[in-house]
């Protein structure tokens, strides 16, 4: 007989004024749950995390919790600054019943490797976080709310933390935008969508294919309700399965850039850097040459070369102080070496995307933040009509004249990614991008990072993300050594650990010299005849599917086809579905062989 949930919520409703964040919302948490809770910025996802935590009430509804349930909370934007040091911070997550457990912070600050001692007021985003992280772990509580954990954390940390939540025995609901993070950590999904929840008892990893299962059901449900809200649905379903698509593309065209970045680093590896190359120099961007920075003694970039070529897409990554931040101040000038060189390419026109730095004006509404005059913005070279632009950034044609005031969180960095990238720019640095960011709006931006024609740097740690959009990695061990891999972050953090785990060699004795080392298994592997067969036939199979797509697209574009032959309408459209269908799965089914094949030849 299964057990009771520890927390129920039933019919739960909350409104702000006239917003109706979300209605009739049921759910239930059970003994050693782990559910992540998504949905779209403003969607009422940290609401309900509060709602849940009992830090506001909703406007009607039951709330049972089990007696003796212990709840933790650890909020988006923890504020620490009322404590002298982290270790007290964390000593407040205790009880007063619990105080004589206080040996417990001293566990925590070893985990996280947290600087007890350090005053909260002085400390970076991912030590106050790591204390918040800890503050709510403390008491070991039955319930652990986290909202969006991993902002300003280490790929390191997320790791330990992912660790943390796995081993915990008690229930945890997490709100991220991590994918990656969510994939490891989530049992079951609660998804927050235009006020209703929906629940499934899948991990991340299957939100794709359910999201798309539960839209279709709506559609069709909808078919004889109002029409708004059907082609609402309607919308909402063609940019699942479309992003779907394009995401295969961006996967293919991101093979291509990785492949072309590690010829370049080849190129380098084997050239004086003083030589002229021509093709390099014509599309040089950045060039760096044995440049070092030291500061109080300690080395922060030491010895480290590159060049970055026009359209190239590179991430900087590595735990927090190993010097990301020095690093792409010295790539961009702001910084001088210590030694060594850094030169920078002709008619560079930089955006420098920061959400520390840039600050939006309360009072001024989202159209007059990107546009003060007239009703057009230039972007990227072609004028957009400003609501036009919004749109493209997930805002609703209603809140074009919404004071930024009213924004969450996640919708106002959302709208300072949109005045970041209409700056002119060929050379774009992102420093975080990712943070609060829903999945819709961080699909928006690897689309648009897809489709810039400029230079790309970034700085993140969002593993999903990284893996979705840059041609290389340049990784900061922290000990101020650095090297760039062309390829995933993944692929990058394998080899970084295999590298760690090859114990140092000694000299070989009269035994080991006698021993020839055997090639592994992906050395002797090789591609199959037929694999090969497939990998040259099916780039043509896509491209004749591609024109085919095309033909059907141009045909049912005809407002008059469906009205003059109604049978081909629906012909041509199940025909378009079944092309767009088969061009995926072939799709899919190349870049698997892409992907094998450029495994092979490592």
């Amino acid at each position: 007989m299964a057990e009771a949930p520890i927390y129920t919520l039933k019919n739960i409703h909350l409104a702000f004024g006239d917003n109706q964040l979300f209605e009739n919302v049921e759910l239930y948490i059970n003994k050693g749950d782990k559910i992540c809770l998504v949905g779209r910025n403003g969607s009422g996802k940290s609401t309900l995390l509060k709602v849940i935590a009992g830090v506001i009430e909703a406007d009607g509804g039951e709330i049972f919790i089990q007696p003796g349930i212990k709840i933790a909370y650890m909020p988006q934007e923890p504020d620490l600054s009322e404590y002298a040091s982290l270790k007290d911070a964390i000593l407040s997550g205790l009880p007063k019943d619990e105080k004589d457990n206080g040996y417990m912070a001293d566990i925590w600050l070893d985990r996280l490797k947290i600087n007890g001692k350090s005053n909260p007021k002085e400390s970076s985003g991912g030590e106050c976080r790591k204390a918040a992280l800890a503050k709510a772990l403390i008491s070991e509580p039955d319930i652990l709310l986290l909202d969006e954990p991993t902002n300003h954390l280490d790929i390191a940390t997320i790791e330990t933390l992912e660790e943390i939540i796995n081993e915990f025995r008690g229930a945890v609901v997490v709100i991220s935008h991590d994918r990656m993070f969510l994939n490891h950590v989530s049992k079951s999904t609660f998804w927050l969508d235009r006020g209703n929840m929906h629940l499934s008892n899948k991990g991340f990893a299957f939100f794709e294919e359910w999201q798309e299962q539960i839209i279709n059901q709506e559609i069709i449900a909808q078919n004889n309700l109002n029409k708004k809200i059907a082609e609402e649905t309607e919308w909402l379903h063609k940019g699942v399965t479309a992003r779907r698509r394009r995401n295969m593309g961006r996967l293919r065209r991101l093979i291509e850039l990785r492949k072309e970045r590690r010829e370049q680093i080849k190129a380098v590896g084997n050239i004086n850097l003083n030589i002229d190359e021509g093709d390099f120099r014509s599309k040089l961007v950045i060039e760096a040459k044995n440049i070092c920075k030291a500061y109080n003694g300690r080395d922060i970039i030491k010895d480290f070369s590159t060049r970055i070529i026009r359209g190239n897409k590179i991430g900087i990554v590595g735990p927090n102080g190993a010097g990301k931040t020095t690093l792409i101040k010295l790539l961009t000038k702001r910084l001088v070496p210590d030694s060594g060189f850094v030169r920078i390419g002709k008619n560079l026109q930089e955006a420098y995307f920061d959400q520390n730095r840039i600050t939006l004006d309360p009072k001024k509404t989202l159209w007059q933040t990107l546009c003060d005059k007239g009703d057009h913005i230039m972007v990227q070279g072609h004028w957009r009509h400003v609501v036009a632009y919004l749109k493209d950034f997930l805002f609703k044609p209603a809140q074009a004249h919404t004071p930024v005031a009213a924004l969450s969180g996640g919708e106002k960095n959302r709208l300072m990614l949109a005045y970041s990238l209409a700056q002119a720019s060929n050379f774009l640095v992102l420093d975080e991008p990712t943070n609060d960011l829903d999945m819709d709006t961080l699909d928006l931006l690897q689309e648009v990072l897809d489709e810039y024609a400029g230079t790309i740097l970034i700085v993140s740690h969002d593993r999903d993300f990284l893996d979705r959009v840059v041609s290389s990695v340049i990784y900061l061990k922290g000990d101020g050594t650095a090297f760039e891999h062309a390829g995933s972050y993944t692929e990058c953090l394998e080899k970084v650990k295999g590298q760690a785990s090859v114990p140092n060699k000694a000299k070989p004795n009269n035994k080991t010299s006698a021993k020839v080392e055997q090639p592994t298994a992906k050395q002797t592997k090789k591609l199959s005849y037929n694999q090969k067969r497939l990998l040259e036939v099916l780039p043509k199979e896509i491209e004749t599917l591609d024109k085919e797509i095309v033909e059907l697209t141009t045909e049912l574009s005809n407002p008059e086809l469906y009205q003059q032959n109604p049978s081909r309408f629906d012909e041509a459209s199940q025909l378009l579905e079944l092309k767009q269908q088969e061009k995926a799965s072939k799709e899919e089914a190349w870049l698997e062989l892409e992907i094998l094949a450029e495994e092979m030849s490592v």
